[in-house]
């Protein structure tokens, strides 16, 4: 990745874990522009005819290849609102790997939102993988508006891991799913805020086949002043079974606020809702503290468990 400064680098390196240009299908988009792209005999990208995204494109029957199309930014003012839409075949194994980084070192503000559209063939599979990450020393804000509109054909599965640890001043995150006959989704989400930063994660999915489920689990910390709010509502329209789980750590004066939501339109629907938010307990923290740890490193140990 010789092409990208230090700070490019590093970038790519928190959000999708390149350290070098990627195996297989890759868009890089760095400063609102297309900086690298290369497809495959099996993965098509394709520049969409306003500009203002692309369009993956996924052949039947492509099994254990992969996609990269991770954004950063490390310039101070730019904003940027792009259409990503994915066209997944049937009978497909594949990974995706998105996110996006802003390094924000000025007094404006900074914004990406990202907005994708996935469509998944009969029986296909999808691991899909989406980090945010903000660094720099600037006043101007870190914004990620991030919007994912998922829908599943008959058999299909997906696999869904949110991350948002660092550095983002402000997001909110709205994830759409409809599931057809005997698809299943699955969604892990890890968030951690912190000064006066602010997150909201908005989820609604649609179980509208036979035998579709869903499992939704957010693991959210909370501290100094900031602030979490979790939306999570799921419909179930057929005989189906979903679940979801807001477990969340508050620390500091920060504040966090659980929404769930369930709603039953078949009489062999079958949901259910887990909710959690608390402090660390003190026994964990006593029990770190004898094998030599300060408090502050014991509350560091715990808080990366929780969010592993």
């Amino acid at each position: 990745m010789l092409k990208f400064d230090e700070i490019q680098k590093r970038l790519f390196e928190e959000v999708a874990d390149l350290h070098e240009l990627p195996e297989g299908a890759y868009n890089l988009r760095t400063n609102g522009k297309a900086a690298d792209r290369k497809s495959t005999e099996n993965i098509e990208i394709i520049s969409k005819e306003d500009g203002t995204g692309i369009d993956i494109r996924i052949k039947d029957h492509t099994v254990k290849q992969s996609v990269h199309i991770p954004v950063v930014i490390s310039e101070s003012g730019l904003t940027e609102t792009v259409y990503n839409d994915f066209y997944v075949g049937e009978d497909c194994d594949v990974l995706i790997v998105a996110g996006c980084g802003i390094d924000n070192c000025g007094t404006q503000d900074s914004e990406h939102d990202g907005i994708h559209r996935f469509w998944v063939g009969k029986n296909s599979k999808v691991r899909y993988v989406e980090k945010h990450y903000g660094s720099g020393d600037g006043t101007g804000q870190r914004i990620l508006n991030p919007q994912t509109e998922v829908y599943m054909a008959e058999g299909s599965s997906m696999e869904m891991e949110m991350v948002q640890i660092k550095g983002v001043d402000s997001t909110e995150r709205t994830t759409l799913a409809e599931l057809e006959a005997n698809a299943h989704l699955v969604v892990r989400e890890r968030l951690m805020t912190h000064g006066t930063q602010q997150a909201i994660s908005n989820y609604h999915v649609k179980l509208n086949g036979e035998d579709s489920s869903a499992d939704i689990v957010s693991r959210g910390v909370a501290r100094d002043r900031s602030y979490q709010k979790l939306d999570l509502k799921i419909t179930g329209n057929a005989a189906c079974s979903g679940h979801t789980e807001c477990d969340s750590i508050i620390m500091d004066e920060g504040k966090i606020l659980a929404v769930p939501s369930l709603e039953a339109n078949s009489v062999d629907a079958q949901l259910i809702h887990e909710a959690a938010i608390g402090k660390i307990a003190g026994d964990q923290l006593i029990k770190l503290m004898t094998l030599g740890l300060t408090e502050q490193e014991a509350e560091e140990q715990i808080i990366n468990g929780f969010l592993k």
